[in-house]
């Protein structure tokens, strides 16, 4: 393409609203459509987990305000046990894979790797934009069925069969279970479309220069997970649309000989229950990973910018990304240690959880390392990323305990569960949006985000993360089961309510504190201090461009790399970072003047 060609197609241009924002093929438009888009959905999964924890703090309580909003799931304001069960179904649908999955993978992935590769766009920009505009079929669907008759689906949001088989199991099994089916779908083809367009654009849109190991570890971090997704996804898509075929088919692929409904047998037969585990958790878990990758990747680039220091052991990073992303796939099964599975089998899956561990420490330690001896700068940016840090090591403490076979029969299915899933996934992934927010939010609008606001909700976060969930540890251990609709039930469990109280108390502050983020976020959206392009003198290729960067990214001219975006400190050179497009000869002629 001739260089006038290539200046036309990328100048600013003059676009309709609708084309600008709505149906827009400029890859940083689209990556904030999904990042707000995901706010707002967890806004509405933040709801349901406070009404969860109302329940558990004070079972069988009129609440009549509710009963307002929910007059049907809350006669006389008594939360019923299909609402019950609808509200955490619903809660970890949208949660991981409608706001974490989308905020991380699909909204930073879109905002940031042509910035930090040095593209112009993504590798399909039609096919871009059209993932958006699948995935939000699927939000509206999930949403919707909260509302209709018999209510959402209500057998968890692993959809175990036979629950989620049978139309007649519970009233959540009815429509509610076939539409969780249907947004689900919506949200796998979008994935899908996002995860190919990733790949394509890492492997062949990179600036000249910018060679796989210049690029930053955000970058590797995005690209792993969406290899991830591509590889993973296609399982419970099987899956999915066998369940479609048992629900309403007669097909028999999860559904056994023998099962009853009230006094009549059904007519399946042949079908292996365990098969829908296998085919979830070969996705559920590198769907882990792909929620975590990306957050470690932020947590390197934030913490060597706030440290002013290189990344400790970027090669080694890099070989521990790619080994997380390869082991995911060999430990779905320790999710199913009470499933009966033969024991040399279990023991396979016991080895490789232990395996995942060792990339995981790597991580870890060359994340404290470059903490050392640094000269870091508290934003909020960096308190979340060391928060990462901190949660990240308390979740994978608690995941030895779950490791191990012979302790998780016992701690299976417990609130032990729930605080490590917490812990390892959702917080790490949690703060990881928190992290990334407040270190690109310049380069999102250009404007900062308010730091003291920022802090406050730093702070209420990590304290009240740790009161939601350290607690829940010890009600596990003491053999408080999850999915627990009154926990006053059981007599030795009435010792440990004042447990569930102050949870509830920690969790409300929690939400509360959500308040302020949403609130700092789009107040600063539009008044915010004004920002250079590079507000933290940071090295990334994202940080030469116009804050926030015009169309087409980089003007007339390409940018070239030269260097890796870790340069720090570098010994002799006139400021304390460089910019991966900054040549060693401009820093010899800097030496020599």
């Amino acid at each position: 393409m001739s260089e006038a060609v290539l200046t036309e197609t990328h100048t600013e241009h003059k676009l309709s609203f609708f084309r600008r924002y709505i149906w827009s093929y400029d890859h940083k438009v689209i990556g904030l459509q999904y990042l707000i888009t995901s706010l707002f959905v967890a806004a509405i999964a933040g709801t349901l987990a406070m009404l969860i924890r109302l329940e558990l703090a004070w079972p069988g309580h009129s609440w009549p305000l509710l009963e307002k909003i929910f007059p049907n799931a809350m006669p006389n304001g008594v939360m019923l046990p299909e609402f019950y069960t609808a509200l955490f179904t619903m809660h970890g649908t949208l949660m991981i894979f409608f706001f974490l999955s989308l905020a991380l993978v699909a909204g930073f992935g879109n905002f940031l790797i042509p910035l930090q590769i040095g593209a112009r766009d993504m590798a399909f920009p039609f096919l871009n934009e059209l993932s958006f505009w699948t995935v939000v079929p699927g939000i509206i669907i999930m949403v919707f069925s909260m509302f209709i008759e018999n209510g959402a689906a209500g057998a968890g949001w692993m959809s175990y069969p036979p629950l989620s088989a049978i139309a007649q199991a519970v009233p959540g099994s009815q429509v509610g279970q076939t539409l969780w089916i249907i947004g689900m779908v919506f949200f796998i083809a979008s994935f899908t479309m996002g995860g190919i367009n990733f790949v394509t654009t890492i492997l062949n849109c990179r600036a000249k220069g910018m060679t796989f190991f210049r690029m930053p570890l955000t970058t590797w971090a995005i690209f792993t997970a969406a290899i991830l997704g591509i590889l993973a996804f296609p399982a419970l898509t099987a899956g999915a649309i066998m369940l479609l075929f048992d629900r309403h088919f007669g097909t028999s692929f999860f559904l056994p000989s023998g099962l009853y409904f009230g006094d009549k047998v059904l007519p399946h037969h042949g079908g292996v229950p365990l098969l829908w585990q296998h085919l979830f958790w070969f996705l559920g878990h590198p769907e882990v990973y792909i929620l975590m990758l990306p957050s470690m990747g932020f947590t390197s680039d934030i913490l060597s910018t706030f440290c002013r220091k290189p990344i400790f052991g970027y090669a080694a990073m890099v070989v521990a990304i790619w080994a997380i992303g390869v082991l995911s796939f060999l430990v779905w099964g320790h999710h199913m240690f009470v499933s009966g599975m033969n024991p040399y089998l279990g023991a396979f899956f016991l080895v490789n959880t232990i395996v995942i561990a060792l990339p995981s420490a790597v991580k870890v330690y060359n994340w404290l390392t470059t903490l050392w001896r640094s000269r870091l700068h508290l934003t909020t940016a960096s308190l979340f990323a060391i928060g990462i840090v901190s949660i990240f090591v308390t979740g994978g403490l608690s995941g030895i305990f779950l490791a191990l076979s012979p302790l998780d029969i016992h701690l299976h299915d417990t609130m032990f569960v729930v605080a490590h899933f917490h812990f390892i996934m959702a917080g790490a992934a949690l703060f990881g949006v928190f992290a990334g927010t407040a270190y690109w939010f310049p380069k999102m609008f250009g404007r900062l985000l308010n730091e003291k606001l920022g802090k406050l909700h730093f702070w209420l976060t990590f304290l009240t993360y740790y009161g939601v969930f350290f607690p829940m540890q010890y009600l596990g251990i003491h053999g408080m089961m999850r999915r627990l609709y009154d926990p006053t039930r059981y007599d030795y469990l009435k010792p440990l309510q004042p447990i569930n109280v102050f949870i509830t108390i920690c969790a409300f502050i929690l939400g509360a504190a959500q308040l302020i983020f949403m609130f700092n976020f789009f107040w600063s959206m539009w008044k915010g201090e004004k920002a250079d392009k590079n507000p933290w003198h940071a090295n990334g290729l994202e940080w030469t461009a116009s804050s926030p960067p015009p169309h087409g990214n980089w003007g007339d001219k390409d940018p070239v790399v030269y260097r890796w975006p870790y340069d720090y400190s570098y010994p002799g050179a006139p400021k304390d970072y460089l910019p991966q497009t900054i040549p060693e000869e401009e820093i010899k002629f800097a030496q020599k003047y």
